[in-house]
């Protein structure tokens, strides 16, 4: 079975796509800095089954990827201009940072990470499944 290219091909409209996984997802709180540099939601997705979630010192999540004992996590493609993008990237503060991300359907976008070094101490929130339902259990709480 081939697969459908058009799902991994780079944009040609010139914009670049980002995998979010936390703060800027859909209507949460920084979600507005997308919206300032216009970029547009393709869909929500998920990662592949390697990574896992932590809740990080600073309140904010950190997807790391993992050898073993991985999970899909809830994340958003998005797309951005380049200057919007490179914007976007030069204001994110470690430890988070921005590399490949492979998404479900086995596509790799650009998207947030984590340093390793950073997971140290954190509340791993793998089996939430996402952010944004972590979020939702401590507005329950």
């Amino acid at each position: 079975m081939q697969k459908d290219m058009s799902e991994t091909a780079p944009a040609t409209d010139g914009r670049i796509r980002l995998v979010v996984v936390g703060a800027h997802l859909s209507g949460m709180p920084l979600n507005h800095e997308l919206a300032g540099l216009g970029a547009v939601l393709l869909r929500a997705d998920t990662t592949a089954p390697v990574y896992r979630l932590f809740a990080l010192a600073e309140g904010k999540p950190g997807l790391l990827r993992v050898a073993a004992g991985g999970a899909a996590i809830a994340v958003e493609l998005w797309t951005l201009d380049a200057a919007a993008f490179g914007r976007f990237v030069n204001a994110i503060p470690a430890p988070l940072s921005i590399g490949k991300v492979q998404l479900s359907d086995g596509s790799s976008e650009s998207g947030f990470l984590v340093e390793h070094a950073a997971i140290a101490g954190a509340r791993d929130i793998t089996s939430f499944g996402g952010w944004r339902e972590f979020r939702r259990t401590l507005q329950i709480a």
